[in-house]
């Protein structure tokens, strides 16, 4: 709710930096914020500033993290999937993973994105060594290894939903960056719930969705991010950010059509 008449709307990052201490209550920002990696706190403070932001604060700092999505969305992803923080962390998922006889391992380092903080490990102690010895720097997630399975990206643009399967016959890595392939494929029910479910708590207004297709069909969340490639897609790049556009305008409207402080006296 506005506490003046006149919000203003800003979609521009280099004018929010300019007018940042003089944002009021009500006021929005349209748009992703470029922050650098120590400047997440810009965020918090514009939420409890009561500034509005879109996309939401929870689902841009979402992006920025795979940790954080870890811990979010742990229901939704593959199971005994955990975040490590430190050392301590790292003894913890060592005997989580022996005590579940669980071989090779993936890690994904925090803020690497198209494939590039990916590694294979042949088991958990491994990891230990390597986290010890600083070559693998935290945070980082660890997750099971899942041979064969299947890597599905969906695109949801408020009621444009696209979905296809990435594959890489050289590379467990079927990002199209790492030299993956794309083929159109169709969501069952259950899948296109699970990614509604991720965009519900994430606060998320659309999604690039990765999903992970077990061989037995169970399937759970990857990832998510607010933007990313459509080297595979059907849609078009204009069509994509005329897409976008659409949903910031919609959202405008919707904020225009809420009553103002002085129709609630």
């Amino acid at each position: 709710m506005f506490t003046s008449p006149k919000p203003r709307i800003i979609s521009d990052n280099n004018i929010l930096r300019q007018e940042y201490h003089t944002l009021q209550s009500g006021d929005i920002f349209l748009g992703r914020l470029r922050l650098k990696a120590t400047e997440e706190h810009i965020l918090l403070d514009l939420v409890e500033r009561d500034v509005m932001l879109y996309p939401s604060g929870l689902s841009q700092l979402l992006c920025r993290s795979k940790v954080f999505q870890a811990h979010l969305f742990a229901q939704q992803m593959l199971p005994l999937t955990v975040v490590v923080h430190d050392q301590h962390d790292m003894l913890d998922a060592v005997n989580l993973y022996l005590k579940n006889g669980t071989s090779s391992v993936v890690t994904k380092l925090d803020r690497k994105n198209a494939g590039m903080g990916i590694h294979l490990w042949r088991d958990v102690e491994d990891v230990f060594t390597h986290s010890t010895l600083g070559s693998l720097p935290f945070p980082f997630v660890i997750q099971p290894f899942a041979k064969n399975s299947k890597d599905i990206r969906v695109v949801i643009l408020g009621d444009y939903i696209e979905s296809y399967a990435r594959h890489n016959p050289h590379n467990f890595r079927n990002n199209l960056h790492c030299g993956g392939q794309s083929t159109p494929c169709t969501l069952t029910e259950q899948q296109l719930d699970l990614c509604r479910q991720a965009m519900v708590r994430g606060k998320f207004p659309y999604a690039h969705i990765d999903l992970m297709i077990l061989e037995n069909g169970e399937t759970f969340l990857a990832e998510i991010n607010l933007r990313g490639g459509i080297k595979g897609a059907k849609i078009t790049p204009s069509e994509y950010t005329n897409k976008i556009t659409e949903i910031h305008s919609n959202f405008l409207k919707e904020v225009a059509s809420l009553p103002s402080p002085e129709k609630d006296l």
